[in-house]
Formats: C-alpha cells, structure tokens, sequence
C-alpha cells in the first residue's frame, strides 16, 4: 500500500464484498432454514445503510480537510505501507474502542450510535444498519492518529476497513471461536454487545480487538442466550426514523426544560439524565423480561418488489458514491435525494402508510426529472442512466393491480 492509493475512495470498493458477505450468510440461513433473517428487518437495514453510505461522502470531505490541518501539526511522517497501515488499525481501534464506549455513556454519542443497535435481530443486514451520524462522531476521538503522522486519507481508509472486519461480526452462523478469541473480537463477543440482557448491557465495545475490554474492564463472555435491540425499541420500518428516534426524544427535552442551563448540558449528561422538570414526559422503556419483538408480516408480491428495489438501489448508490465518476457536486447531491426517497418509500410500504401510493407517484416523478437532469449535465453514464431506468420502469408496474403490491394491506404486530 502505497502513498499513491485512491485511499478516499475504499467505501465504494468495499461496498460489493459487504454486499456478497451478507448473500452468503442469506443462502446459508435458508438452506439451513434457520430463523436468523426476517425480509422487512433485511430491507430497513439495507435502507439505513444507503442512506449512510451517501452521508459518508460528506463525512469524507470533512474528515480529510480537517485532519489535513491536524497533520500539519504531526510529530513524525508516517508513510502508507502496508505494515505502517497494520498499526494504524491497530492505533484506530484503540481510539474507537472509547467512543465506542462513551457512546454508550454518554446522552449525544447515544444519540448518534442508537440506529446501529435498534435491530431486534443479529446477522449481516444488522452489521449495515447504520447511523447517518456516528461516523462524524467518531472521528472526533480519532484526530490524535493524524498528530502522530499517519495521513488523513489514509485514516478514513482505516475507518472503511475496520468497518469491513467488524461486519463478520454480526452473525449468528458462526458459534465460538476458540484461541482466535483470545485478543480478537468474534462474532460471539459481539452478540453480546448487542444484547439487552442485564448481564450483558455496556459490554464488549472493541471492533477488531477485544483486548480493549480484557484491559478496561468492560469484557463479557456469551452464556445465556442474547435478546437483541434497545432499551427504547423503535418498532418501525422508516430509515428517518430510526436516524432521529434518540435525537428526537433529547430535542423534546430540551425544548420543554425550562433551564438553559439543563437545555445545554442535556446533551453532554450521562446516557439517561434528564432534567427534573421535564422526567414527567414519559419514554417507552423495555427490560429483558417485558420484550415482545416487532414483527412486519410481507405478502409475497411486495417482497418480490422491494427486493428488486433494493438490487437497483444499491446499484444506485454504488454509482452514486463512486468518485472516480466527476458528478458535479449538484448531480451528486440530486442523485443523493433520489436515493433517499426510495428509501422513505421502502419504509412507507413496508408499514402500509395511507400516504405510500402518493408519496410513490411523486418519487417517480423527481427520479425521471433527475435522470433527465444528470443526463443533459453529466453527458450521460449508462451503468447510472440503466438503474435509474429500471428503477422507474419497476415503480410504475407496482401500480398495476394484477401485481399486488400497492393498495394490499400489511399485517403489523
């Protein structure tokens, strides 16, 4: 690995070895016929983690502008090799390892790492369920990497690979890992971490290492079985949802505190505080013993639908976020919005909102203006103008009343 590697650019090289990870694990789960998977779990985490990957762009930009002026700073040049890049993932997940805590510690950090562990489930789709916030988050604990010496794309090149190694993490496939386990987080380690039994709450915060835990006290083995989620379960399908769900219950605390004080150091408290005169507004709260799990039960044609709708999105996205195509920063940011409305929609049906048939009508309608608009700017891309065509051509057949998809009621636990 040299200095001369498009290091920026790893999101979008990695993204198709996420993507045949998670086939894999799908194909093994139902030839095993295991219960691990559920389709509308499968479809909102792939929604979460579209809409992520494009806010990563943004977090791209800021992280190599801002750790460039860190690095101006640094006390030695540390070249891009690739055992200079093994340290570095070393260094990197010492860092994250006390986000990652803190952002369970602390009411804002909690905020922006919520959406990661609102699943109710464990398995791939769950390793992509992902906030749009806690990226930008992290970074901020990771500046002290650029002062060292190591280069800021080289940093956000870490950040995607570490991602990757931390993706295997969440399956249920694969049992206990034996001397591997010793000083390397596994997936075992890792249900734990996403588990809401008492015993296990606050545990295992390391991504590549889980000698972070061993040293800091915070290290759980995995006895009993884990029950997956949140303290405060979402119970819903809707990517915006899930983004806000924490930093909505915050902002409502801190538009009816009456303190300006408390309004400010709210968001800085332990996970939990909450001012006095505000603990009267009551938020839904579960334990390991009063658990029920939210279930969306799919009809057949609508799965057909949304799995293809899911194919083209993230063929969508994969152009979208490439950066060797020279979008200008509008088309990007056109293409962007098209990508969240299809993920808005995928919400919205899956819930069975009244609003869906029209929120759908008027998707299609500003994905056909954007591809026109790209086209006539761009000068045309035939890998993005064939999934945008498609993308199209799909939605308007769900209108067809031979094909079941809308106006068919879905069933909500």
């Amino acid at each position: 690995m040299s200095n001369e590697l498009d290091l920026v650019n790893i999101y979008s090289l990695l993204t198709p070895i996420a993507i045949l990870m998670i086939v894999i694990e799908t194909a093994y789960v139902l030839i095993k016929k295991k219960e691990y998977i559920s389709f509308f779990e499968a479809v909102t985490n792939m929604g979460t983690a579209i809409g992520n990957q494009c806010v990563n762009l943004g977090v791209a930009f800021l992280v190599v502008w801002s750790f460039g002026y860190v690095y101006e700073y640094r006390f030695f040049t540390i070249p891009t090799t690739f055992w200079n890049f093994c340290l570095l993932l070393v260094a990197f997940d010492f860092f994250f390892y006390w986000f990652h805590r803190h952002g369970h510690a602390i009411n804002i950090l909690w905020a922006a790492h919520m959406p990661h562990h609102s699943s109710e489930e464990f398995n791939l789709f769950v390793g992509v369920r992902a906030s749009i916030t806690q990226r930008l988050f992290s970074f901020t604990y990771l500046w002290p990497l650029a002062l060292m010496g190591f280069r800021p794309e080289a940093i956000y090149a870490a950040s995607a690979v570490q991602l990757m190694i931390a993706l295997w993490h969440h399956t249920r496939v694969i049992k206990k890992m034996g001397w591997y386990e010793i000083i390397f987080n596994s997936p075992a380690y890792h249900r734990v971490h996403h588990a809401i039994n008492d015993k296990y709450l606050d545990k295992n915060f390391g991504e590549i290492f889980i000698i972070w835990d061993k040293m800091f006290g915070t290290y759980a083995k995995e006895e009993e079985e884990p029950i997956y989620g949140c303290l405060t379960p979402i119970q819903s399908c809707n990517p915006n949802k899930i983004y806000v769900q924490f930093w909505k219950a915050l902002f409502i605390d801190m538009v009816n505190t009456k303190s300006w004080w408390d309004k400010i150091r709210l968001w800085f408290m332990p996970l939990g505080w909450r001012p006095d005169d505000v603990k009267h507004i009551e938020r839904y709260r579960i334990n390991e013993k009063t658990f029920v799990k939210y279930n969306v039960e799919v009809p057949t044609m609508k799965k057909v639908f949304l799995m293809v709708q899911v194919a083209l999105g993230l063929y969508l996205m994969s152009s979208t976020i490439n950066l060797n195509i020279s979008f200008t920063l509008v088309e990007r940011l056109s293409l962007i919005f098209t990508l969240w409305l299809m993920i808005m929609s995928w919400g919205k049906l899956l819930e069975s909102e009244k609003s869906y048939a029209k929120f759908e009508g008027i998707r299609l309608f500003l994905t056909m203006m954007t591809m026109y608009f790209v086209n006539q700017n761009h000068g045309g891309n035939i890998h993005l103008m064939l999934s945008m065509v498609l993308v199209i051509a799909t939605g308007l057949i769900q209108f067809i009343p031979a094909f079941k998809v809308v106006g068919r009621e879905v069933a909500v636990e």
